[in-house]
């Protein structure tokens, strides 16, 4: 409570000056003064020595001022004591809602402007003037921001100055945060996709299936989450570290029998350092591609991955969390750059058939941690940020270079291709509070930026690499209708080319054989298209720095899915209807 502690100080200040108050008021001449010596006791021998008329006048018109500078600070002792007692009982109701961080049009209500009043209300008391005591003027303290929770909120860029948190904990010259918000989620699914409370959008069960005639009900505290961020600043370097955790990790399987015993996992670890323009960032964050909301940043509420529940999140949506090492520039306050190396994989998933001998530990096929790997990703990205009328306007473009690499032990030869993407991505805030989000993806070679729906590329019967064609976004819209509600709605596809090679017929009759994605009696998970709208509520009951916040989030999506090929006389695609509903706490 900055006031509180501003007034705390104010009249210990005060009652400070009651012990230093000069013998002869500031409001006289400062004309240089006798020095005025007490009577003293008269000492054996000596005559004795009466105080003069003059003296007397003097010492009583020195006590009555010193009474009246007791009075007036006793008035202001009462003043500040009636102030403490009232924001201490109107911040401590529970519903005491604070009303969404956005700056205010007046000075004062910034922490640069209550420093400013705060001056210019302490050179103006009376009492300056009259007892010479120094005004009390407190300023804006450096400290981190907290990190967004999923709930709409917006948070500055990383590593700027802004208010401190309310519970902090300080270490030498760094500030420790706590993040965080604890989640009790409850979701529905027409069809029982079996994958948590995390949807596996590349395998939706057909109609006809075991699966596809029962309905999945859980209730899970998983997505809850936990971490801390570290700020500090050694010369001109800004620091700020960021751990980020929830309890999606291995799950044991007697999870609903007995005891939910989810295992705690890293989501973000990372250390970004900042000098001047340059920053540079190490450690596992969200990828470069993964859409923005606002300039470049690695802090959570400055990233786009829609305000949906499922952890999954929005089909469409181009994400990965890795291990990366990004350099980013800010050339202005309003265009940002960078480029980022990141973990590269030779995804190509389940649902690739490959040619006859080829030994699939050069790849990644979903159950594989050992793949080898010839370089690095590269991404490289540039967002401009405009405010036309006080409002956002955010748009960004990226790109992705991949190389892939593998070995024909016939012919021992290697063969090396080079896939890639890009994307643009925006964030239109058309009316107040109104922001429109529309993210495009399209690629040769990056199918596993799409939550790996698709494969990298395949190997054909040479074992040449073909890079398979993928392509996402999503349209859609967040508005933030008053402080506390929240209405969201997306609709995100995806969309993986048919890539395939034929293996001609024997002499001795037999048929043609195929290897690749998507051919004539392939597998039913080879997915052309993969399809889904959503929109959801997120209610914020109340909100306030002391005590967290309490939300309830609801979300409403359909998925369909169409593979290139279908049995005959069987579902053309699978679908279902699935239902989120959260009641969310936030740390304070």
């Amino acid at each position: 409570m900055p006031r509180i502690g501003r007034g705390l100080v104010t009249c210990a200040i005060l009652a400070i000056g009651c012990l230093a108050i000069p013998p002869i008021a500031a409001s006289q001449s400062s004309t240089a003064q006798p020095a005025i010596t007490t009577p003293e006791a008269p000492s054996k021998g000596s005559a004795s020595v009466e105080p003069r008329p003059d003296e007397i006048k003097l010492l009583e018109k020195q006590l009555q001022l010193q009474q009246e500078q007791i009075r007036q600070l006793r008035s202001v002792l009462l003043e500040q004591q009636q102030l403490l007692k009232r924001l201490t009982a109107r911040d401590s109701e529970p519903g005491n809602v604070q009303s969404s961080a956005k700056p205010s049009a007046t000075k004062a209500s910034t922490p640069q402007g209550q420093a400013t009043a705060s001056a210019s209300q302490a050179v103006n008391h009376p009492l300056v003037a009259t007892t010479g005591l120094p005004p009390v003027v407190t300023g804006p303290t450096a400290g981190p921001s907290p990190s967004n929770v999923d709930s709409g909120a917006q948070e500055s860029p990383a590593l700027t100055n802004s208010p401190v948190t309310p519970i902090p904990l300080r270490i030498g010259n760094a500030t420790l945060t706590p993040v965080g918000f604890v989640d009790a989620t409850a979701f529905f699914r027409t069809r029982n996709l079996g994958s948590g409370i995390g949807a596996a959008f590349g395998s939706l069960p057909f109609s006809d299936t075991v699966a596809g005639r029962l309905s999945e009900n859980r209730l899970t505290i998983q997505n809850s989450r936990i971490g801390m961020m570290m700020d500090s600043q050694f010369g001109k370097n800004k620091v700020r570290g960021y751990l980020e955790t929830d309890f999606l990790g291995a799950q044991p399987t007697n999870a609903f029998v007995t005891s939910n015993s989810d295992s705690l996992r890293m989501r973000l670890y990372w250390v970004d350092v900042q000098r001047g323009k340059f920053e540079f960032l190490g450690g596992q964050s969200w990828s470069l591609m993964t859409p923005g909301r606002v300039g470049i940043s690695p802090m959570p509420s400055d990233i786009f991955y829609s305000q949906d529940m499922d952890t999954n999140y929005q089909v469409g949506l181009t994400w990965s969390r890795q291990l990366q090492f990004r350099f980013t520039y800010h050339a202005t306050p309003n265009v940002t750059a960078a480029l980022s190396l990141e973990n590269g994989d030779q995804y190509t998933g389940t649902a690739v058939t490959y040619p006859s001998g080829f030994n699939t530990a050069q790849v990644d096929t979903g159950a594989s941690t050992s793949t080898p790997n010839l370089a690095p990703d590269v991404i490289g990205k540039l967002a401009f940020d405009g405010h036309a009328k006080g409002k956002l306007m955010h748009v960004e473009f990226a790109g992705l270079l991949s190389t892939f690499k593998v070995y024909n032990p016939t012919l021992n030869t290697t063969n090396t291709t080079a896939g890639g993407g890009g994307s643009a991505n925006f964030n239109l805030e058309l009316v107040r509070n109104f922001h429109l989000m529309v993210t495009s993806f399209y690629s040769d070679g990056g199918g596993r930026y799409l939550y790996g729906l698709g494969p990298d590329f395949i190997v054909r019967p040479d074992y040449t690499i073909s890079l398979q064609h993928a392509y996402s976004g999503i349209g859609g819209f967040e508005y933030q209708i008053t402080p506390k509600t929240m209405l969201y709605s997306y609709y995100g596809g995806a969309y993986f080319g048919r890539n395939y090679s034929v293996i001609p017929a024997s002499t001795s009759g037999g048929a043609p054989t195929y290897v690749g994605y998507g051919y004539p009696g392939s597998s039913n998970a080879a997915n052309k298209s993969i399809q889904e709208p959503t929109f959801g509520i997120i209610q914020t009951f109340w909100k306030n720095p002391h005590f967290g916040a309490l939300q309830l989030i609801t979300q409403y999506s359909y998925l369909t899915r169409a593979p290139w090929y279908v049995a005959p006389d069987t579902p053309k695609n699978a679908n279902l209807s699935e239902v989120y509903v959260d009641l969310r706490y936030v740390l304070p």
